[in-house]
């Protein structure tokens, strides 16, 4: 399916590409299908693509890259709904707020993405009672 992007313009991307968000993400409920794109071959940081929306992208990462002691328990609930059976199929990414200097970029460490990549199902989880915040600087002193 042709689909048209905020930072590749025009691309075709297969339908096991999609992740469906079956409620949506927060502050954009009715966009449930993106697409991950790499920004380019050899950075960690991705785009989060719309595939209805073609300026709706949020750049994420994986937050093990830059808090190497990041950690949460998934809520059962989380873990039903994306129809998890092994933790092998979990891939966690955060939402990243770009500033400049590029070391005042921060990561939503309290909201993580949570995709089931056996079945492409996906949630942005709001953690409670958590020691993390929505603005943890990627430059600064890891978790």
């Amino acid at each position: 399916m042709i689909i048209h992007t905020k930072y590749h313009g025009q691309m075709n991307v297969k339908e096991e590409q999609i992740i469906l968000f079956e409620n949506g993400i927060p502050g954009f409920l009715e966009e449930k299908q993106f697409v991950i794109l790499p920004l380019s071959e050899d950075s960690p940081f991705v785009a989060l693509q719309s595939v209805t929306s073609e300026n709706l992208a949020f750049i994420v990462v994986s937050p093990f890259i830059f808090f190497k002691n990041y950690e949460f328990d998934l809520d059962e609930s989380t873990a039903e709904l994306l129809d998890i059976d092994n933790i092998e199929d979990v891939e966690v990414m955060t939402l990243l707020t770009m500033a400049e200097p590029f070391e005042k970029t921060t990561a939503n460490l309290l909201a993580p993405i949570i995709v089931n990549r056996k079945n492409m199902l996906a949630k942005q989880v709001v953690l409670h009672d958590s020691p993390y915040t929505t603005k943890h600087p990627i430059g600064g002193e890891s978790c």
